[in-house]
């Protein structure tokens, strides 16, 4: 029996056709010599991914519809343009053994698994995919950085090197290059996984950024023809007065990327060339994760729940800015969110929607302040209520004394370790006594960058590393095997992928109420919280270095 004749034998054993069907097709390929398949599939038979899963169960292969599944563009942009057209092979996913995903046109192509495995450092799965599909999601995927240069090039040969003058501002933000130039910029970022989208115009051109796991990279460089435009379809989409160009404005954005709903935070700045803009992707997941999602260790959690858990007191969170400080106060939220609890926030901004939750939004035109909102908020029989940042003496004295009167207050301040927050409410003008008396914990934090699960290399760190790290040994017989970062085309060549938080939780002790009463030095107050059990960050860095989380180099760039 024929090729042809064993595959029209599956197609009928399967019924996907009848026995006329066949016969029909057995004639026409005895009269034309054209493949079985191919004769079935013009007369409307069978379709193409019929005929492919058929072809794959044969040789033992797995099918997927690319139709019917979500691709992650990230992971179909590890290997490059080149390579997948040379195969017609392009990467789908990760399985749940961190294998990836590669559907395949051509399953006999031993070799296309092979270069992919080596290119990426990853193992490799195929699986079979109709032609057809394969090379439209080809061209869908590596359109995106051709398309990003032709839009930016096309919208600058329609308004010449004169940029706007002389063009209608109607004109430019709907003009279909300047729309479509934004929309892949902002599709390319979320593919990437970035948290920030920076435009910035310089003497010569438009330079975009994007912030991927708290680094800058850049994305790309246009013509500077483009950036009113650009600014200007910004704006618009933001709903920020376009024909202002002096002063800083704010606003957000809501679109939809790949299918999901993503929002961003817009930011205009003034500079000497332009109108720089910051976006800011709220990646609504990150409201509902928990606080073990946070890269928490089981004991300084345990410390933190000790205060949250209380009915009242305050807790603040400290770091610098995009240390997750927000990130955390949701995830306790949402351990604290339930029905018989009146839970508000006042925010500036309210970044993420939080169900059951009562938000308010500051708004300082009107006059609705911190301090402003805070007194509101404590007429209304609140529970719980979280400051989204201390600013002023006003702001932190109506927080402390909300906790000292039944509240649970949660808030977030700007320094640089759990140990000086006391001291800086002192210093905003708050009296220690009422800081001692209302402060139940401080939760300093810092995020650094999780090691590539892909390409992580194990290493002997030497003696002068570790005692720059300040790295615990008890003996010789201690020496640790630690890991380090290569790069790999999962993680972009950097050799991390995601971030966690590093912490420090220092509980306000008896002890460590007198010493912030006498007012004795930052150094004093941490001495004593040590000795009472709180790791430092830098130690609680280390501990996440030796369980294989990240890296020493990691630790020393964000702790210092």
């Amino acid at each position: 029996m024929s090729n042809g004749a064993q595959l029209g034998a599956l197609l009928l054993q399967q019924g996907l056709i009848t026995q006329a069907d066949l016969d029909a097709a057995l004639a026409a390929n005895e009269k034309n010599g054209k493949p079985i398949s191919r004769i079935l599939i013009e007369l409307g038979r069978i379709t193409e991914s019929d005929l492919v899963r058929t072809l794959a169960q044969q040789v033992g292969l797995g099918f997927v519809d690319l139709e019917e599944i979500t691709i992650d563009p990230a992971v179909a942009l590890l290997v490059p343009e080149s390579l997948v057209r040379r195969y017609q092979a392009i990467p789908i996913q990760w399985d749940e053994q961190g294998r990836l995903v590669v559907t395949m046109a051509d399953p006999s192509n031993v070799f296309a698994a092979d270069d992919i495995r080596a290119m990426t450092g990853a193992e490799v799965v195929t699986v079979v995919s109709p032609p057809s599909q394969v090379q439209q999601l080809i061209d869908r995927v590596h359109r995106l950085d051709d398309e990003v240069d032709t839009m930016a090039q096309e919208a600058a040969d329609e308004f010449g090197d004169g940029g706007v003058e002389g063009t209608k501002i109607d004109d430019l933000i709907e003009d279909a290059p300047i729309v479509e130039f934004v929309n892949l910029v902002i599709t390319q970022a979320v593919a990437d996984r970035a948290s920030d989208i920076h435009i910035e115009p310089t003497e010569t051109d438009l330079r975009i950024r994007y912030r991927i796991d708290g680094v800058l990279h850049e994305a790309m460089r246009s013509p500077k023809a483009i950036q009113a435009g650009v600014t200007s379809r910004l704006k618009v989409m933001a709903d920020i007065n376009i024909a202002e160009r002096r002063v800083p404005q704010d606003g957000r954005i809501s679109v939809r990327v790949g299918g999901i709903e993503v929002d961003l935070r817009v930011a205009t700045l003034p500079t000497v060339y332009g109108e720089k803009i910051v976006m800011r992707i709220l990646d609504k997941s990150k409201a509902l994760l928990t606080l073990d999602d946070q890269g928490f260790l089981p004991d300084v959690l345990a410390r933190y729940a000790a205060s949250y858990t209380k009915p009242y007191g305050t807790i603040m969170v400290t770091g610098p800015t995009g240390s997750g400080k927000s990130t955390t106060l949701y995830a306790t939220l949402n351990i604290l969110n339930q029905v018989d609890r009146n839970i508000i926030t006042v925010e500036d901004p309210v970044e993420y929607r939080l169900a059951g939750i009562n938000q308010v939004q500051i708004n300082s035109k009107a006059g609705l302040s911190f301090a402003a909102a805070l007194r509101s908020i404590l007429r209304c029989d609140p529970d719980i209520v979280l400051v989204g940042e201390i600013r002023d003496k006003e702001t932190a004295t109506i927080a402390i004394e909300a906790a000292l009167t039944g509240h649970l207050v949660l808030t977030t301040l700007h320094t640089n370790d759990a140990s000086s927050t006391p001291q800086r409410l002192v210093e905003m003008g708050v009296e220690p006594f009422l800081v001692t008396s209302a402060l139940s914990s401080v939760l300093a934090q810092r995020l650094a960058r999780r090691l590539c699960s892909h390409c992580t290399e194990a290493y002997q760190p030497s003696e002068a590393e570790l005692i720059e790290a300040g790295w615990p040994m008890e003996s010789t017989n201690d020496w640790p095997t630690l890991n380090r970062a290569i790069g790999c085309g999962y993680c972009g060549k950097t050799g991390y992928k995601g971030r966690f938080a590093l912490h420090e939780v220092m509980t306000i002790t008896e002890e460590v109420e007198r010493l912030i009463i006498e007012r004795r030095s930052t150094e004093d107050v941490k001495k004593t919280a040590v000795m009472q059990g709180m790791v430092p960050l830098r130690q609680d860095g280390l501990r996440k270095v030796a369980a294989g989380m990240t890296s020493l180099e990691e630790v020393f760039r964000v702790v210092t």
